[in-house]
């Protein structure tokens, strides 16, 4: 049931609403101008308002900007004469939730109420499945390092503090502002995030400020830029190092002020933003180098937080396995792969340049690409090899002209025949080591037509 308040100077139409509210099992609160309204808003939970247009001290329409502002998930509802039936219009596009017309309709009052109520419920579950399906993106490890990661989101979440995450590609920076903006008191608004290494300079103004129509040749409608888009929640500016001077001036100004101009606008649009930026450049290094600002260098940097690469953190290279692996099973309908301790050895005394990214496209690229359950070192050995890591000997070279389903049952052959040679074409043997039932290794020796030497 809603808390739904009724701001209106009639009092005949407050007593009605109300006991009609009431009647529906609501609860019902009453406000005879816009001032009193917005106290009792400050005192009370509400869900939906009914708003007079015609109000004395302060406008209908004034006291919608004010709860859109200071109350953005509540609905309006606007309650006009027919007289002022554009005003109603307008009232919507700025953001009321509908209006009612005078004489007033119970049914309709009803059925508008019980509307209101299902948004916003459909708004929460939206945002709970958002936060359910971020989940799914967990900060994988216990050792020290990410300790020391999660400890730093857990202090620094709360506030509003700027924050700047640097480490490696492939470390998972955007996966910790994620955490981070999860874990405010803004993960109900939105997290929107902008690569400014993949934005020409040319086209990255109008990207964070938007532009009005006409402002150059092809700004054919009005477009709101990140900033605005970011409204109430976080806006993450990936690789800042990236950004040109002229664009590191405008930034900086932006973050100063939170305010800003459209391009081609006059009107200054204020934005209530939490700013986190990350980068995998050494910006210290950069700020001596004279490429990237000082002074917004120290606007970003007030909470620093470094992500380790995989290779400082080996201790979680298991579980990491684990958790992409049962992953990727789950989504290609396949058995959850293993590593043998041979293979898993291996993969510890691997550099992993490009860290986790690289260990997760990796895990799927053996859960689609091969069949053994147990995987070997030498498997394992081929598929680093396709990372694009180890440039000698380029094992993708045999595949470049073949499909991905080609490509896959080349390599099974070719795994088959050397499993089959390494365990003198023992049936049961080289089945045991695939991870596979000697009945399924007969059809696979059919299927490729394999020779068995005797």
């Amino acid at each position: 049931m809603s808390r739904v308040l009724v701001i209106d100077d009639e009092a005949g139409i407050r007593q009605i609403l109300s006991e009609i509210i009431t009647d529906e099992g609501h609860t019902a609160f009453t406000a005879a101008d816009g001032i009193e309204g917005l106290s009792l808003l400050n005192q009370e939970p509400i869900d939906v308002v009914l708003l007079d247009v015609w109000l004395p001290n302060m406008g209908g329409i004034d006291v919608l900007k004010k709860i859109k502002e200071d109350y953005p998930r509540i609905e309006v509802i606007i309650i006009s004469g027919h007289a002022n039936i554009d005003m109603a219009v307008s009232a919507v596009k700025l953001g009321a939730f509908d209006f009612l017309e005078k004489p007033l309709s119970l049914e309709r009052v009803v059925t508008l109420i019980r509307n209101a109520q299902e948004f916003i419920d459909l708004k929460k579950g939206n945002t709970q499945l958002r936060l359910t399906l971020d989940g799914r993106d967990e900060m994988i490890g216990e050792s020290e390092p990410m300790q020391q990661v999660r400890e730093l989101i857990e202090q620094s979440a709360s506030s509003d503090t700027r924050i700047l995450i640097q480490g490696e590609n492939g470390t998972g920076k955007e996966l910790v502002a994620r955490q981070i903006h999860n874990r405010s008191s803004r993960r109900e608004g939105p997290f929107v995030e902008v690569n400014c290494a993949a934005i020409p300079d040319t086209l990255l103004e109008s990207e964070l400020f938007g532009h009005e129509k006409g402002a150059f040749t092809s700004a054919v409608s009005r477009r709101k830029g990140k900033f605005e888009l970011a409204d109430e929640g976080t806006l993450f500016l990936d690789e800042i190092a990236d950004m040109s001077p002229d664009a590191q001036a405008k930034v900086l100004r932006a973050i100063q002020e939170l305010r800003f101009e459209r391009i081609g606008g006059e009107e200054s649009i204020h934005v209530d933003v939490r700013i986190i930026a990350a980068t995998n450049r050494d910006l210290q290094q950069s700020v001596r180098d004279g490429a990237f600002r000082e002074d917004l260098y120290f606007r970003l940097n007030v909470i620093p937080i470094f992500v380790p690469p995989l290779r400082d953190r080996l201790e979680d290279l298991s579980p990491l396995l684990d958790y992409f692996f049962e992953l990727y099973a789950d989504s290609n309908n396949t058995e959850i792969r293993r590593l043998s301790e041979e293979a898993m050895e291996y993969l510890k005394s691997y550099s992993w340049p490009g860290n986790i990214r690289e260990l997760k496209n990796f895990c799927e690229r053996l859960t689609v690409m091969t069949d053994e359950t147990e995987i070997s070192r030498e498997t394992v050995s081929f598929y680093l090899g396709q990372s694009g890591m180890i440039p000698e000997n380029d094992p993708l070279e045999d595949f470049s002209d073949m499909s991905l389903n080609q490509a896959k049952e080349a390599f099974e052959r070719k795994i088959l025949v050397q499993k089959l040679k390494e365990n003198g074409y023992n049936i049961s043997k080289t089945a045991q080591h695939l991870g596979i039932y000697p009945s399924n290794l007969h059809g696979k020796i059919k299927k490729y037509g394999i020779e068995i030497e005797r």
